[in-house]
C-alpha cells in the first residue's frame, strides 16, 4: 500500500487546506508527484512543507490558480502535463462554503453566482481539461468533491447545495461517457468535517458562540463527532488508486452515516 502511487501524478484543487492538504499528504506518502492547485500561494507553500515533512523526497509542483477562471484551468492542466507528462489521479476539489443561514428569498444572486462558479463552474472546467488529458492517455480516476448536502436537501444553503447537487449530476453524467475510454469518475459526500471551511460556516451562524454551534451541528450525526481531514483523505487516496477503478458514476457518502437519517 505504500507505494499505491509510485511514479503516478495527482492534480489536486484546493490544496492549501483542509481535504486538499490532507490528501496531498497521504498520497505523497504512498508515492505520487504531486500537482497541487490553490488561490492562495501561502497557504500552497504551507502545504508543500507539511508534504516534505513527511515525504522528503516528494516532488511537488505549485500552482496558483483561480479554479472559476477557465483559462487559468487550462493552464494548470497544462503546466502539470508539461511538468510530468500525464496526469494519472485528479482530486477536483475546490470550493467554498458561500452565505448560510438564509432562506432562498433573502440570498443574493451575486452570492450565489459566486458561489456556482467556483463549487460547480470551477468543477467542470477541471474535468473538461483533465478529461482531455486522461482520454488521450487511455487511463484516469477522478475524485470530484460533492457534500451531504449535495445528496439530500438541506435548509438554509441555498447557493452551496444547489453547486453540489449539480457536482453531483456532473458526475454521474462523466463517468457515463468517460468509462470506455478506461477513465472512473466519482464523487465523495462529505458531512462534517473539522476544516477551516466548517469554522466558517459556524461563524455565519453564530459568530460569537460558534463553538456551541459546532457542538449541535455533530448530533444528528450517529457517531457525534466531525470527520476528520485526514479520514477523508485515506477514502480520496483509495478511489483515486488502480483498486477503485471499477467504481464509477456514483457518489461516495463520509458522514458518519448522517445521510441516512433522513
Amino acid at each position: 500500500m505504500g507505494n499505491r502511487f509510485d511514479g503516478k501524478v495527482v492534480l489536486i484543487t484546493g490544496a492549501g487546506s483542509g481535504l486538499g492538504q490532507a490528501s496531498a499528504l497521504q498520497v505523497a506518502k504512498e508515492g505520487a508527484k504531486l500537482s497541487l492547485v490553490d488561490l492562495n500561494s501561502a497557504a500552497l507553500e504551507e502545504t508543500k512543507g507539511k508534504v516534505l515533512e513527511v515525504t522528503p523526497n516528494a516532488e511537488v509542483l505549485l500552482i496558483t490558480a483561480n479554479v472559476a477562471d477557465e483559462k487559468a484551468v487550462e493552464n494548470y492542466v497544462k503546466d502539470t502535463v508539461e511538468r510530468y507528462g500525464r496526469i494519472d489521479g485528479f482530486f477536483n476539489n475546490a470550493g467554498i462554503e458561500g452565505k448560510q443561514n438564509l432562506l432562498t428569498e433573502d440570498y443574493d444572486f451575486e452570492d450565489f453566482q459566486k458561489v456556482i462558479s467556483i463549487n460547480l463552474s470551477g468543477v467542470f472546467y477541471g474535468m473538461k481539461y483533465v478529461l482531455k488529458v486522461m482520454r488521450e492517455q487511455g487511463y484516469g480516476s477522478v475524485v470530484n468533491t460533492a457534500s451531504v448536502g449535495g445528496i439530500r436537501g438541506v435548509g438554509n444553503q441555498t447557493g452551496y447545495a444547489a453547486s453540489k447537487h449539480g457536482v453531483v449530476g456532473l458526475t454521474r453524467n462523466s463517468g457515463i461517457e468517460y468509462g470506455q475510454y478506461g477513465i472512473s469518475i466519482k464523487a465523495i459526500a462529505p458531512g462534517a468535517i473539522l476544516t477551516p471551511m466548517i469554522e466558517v460556516y459556524l461563524k455565519q451562524i453564530d459568530p460569537v458562540n460558534w463553538k456551541e454551534a459546532a457542538d449541535e451541528l455533530v448530533q444528528p450525526n450517529p457517531m457525534k463527532r466531525f470527520g476528520k481531514p485526514e479520514e477523508v483523505a485515506y477514502l480520496v487516496s483509495f478511489l483515486l488508486s488502480d483498486q477503485a477503478n471499477f467504481i464509477n458514476a456514483t457518489v461516495i457518502p463520509i458522514d458518519g452515516g448522517q445521510s441516512n437519517k433522513y
